[in-house]
Order: structure tokens, then sequence, then C-alpha cells
């Protein structure tokens, strides 16, 4: 099954796009966003609590979505939790 878009930034005006999308086989949430600056990717990597480990894995990234987009991410729960509701 393909991606289900379900939004993306009100305020992209250029390519600058982040963008949230539902992976319903899956089960997942998919998101594009921004890069962290490298202060924000080791204060990530560097957190530590159980179940966490310190470092950040080679197949995970660290992204920044803008808080606008708040609707969009409950819209993409929403969307996994009922799949047949639109």
């Amino acid at each position: 099954m393909p991606l289900r878009f379900i939004g993306i930034d009100p305020d992209t005006k250029t390519g600058d796009s982040p963008t949230v999308w539902v992976d319903q086989e899956k089960h997942e949430l998919v998101f594009q966003g921004w890069k962290p600056g490298p202060e924000l990717e080791a204060e990530c990597a560097a957190f530590e609590v159980p179940g966490h480990a310190v470092g950040i894995p080679d197949d995970e990234a660290v992204i920044r979505i803008p808080a606008r987009m708040v609707r969009m991410i409950r819209e993409a729960c929403d969307a996994l939790e009922h799949p047949d509701h639109r």
C-alpha cells in the first residue's frame, strides 16, 4: 500500500517542505523535516534514560517538525488508529 499523504507545513513557500505521511501497511508515521544543527543533534545523542541508548543509531535520524504541524500529526495518528475513516 502506498503512503497516505496527510499534510505539508502550511508555511511552505519554497522547497522546504516538512511533510507528514502514514504507512498503514507498516502502521507507522512517516515524517520529512529539517535536519537539526549540530548542537541539537549532539544534545539528542547525549540524552540518556532507561531504554534509550546514548548516541543515534546509523539507521535513525533526528528531524525538526514545526509545532504548527501538530494538527497534521494528530490526523496521522487517527489515520493509523482508524484506517477506515477519512
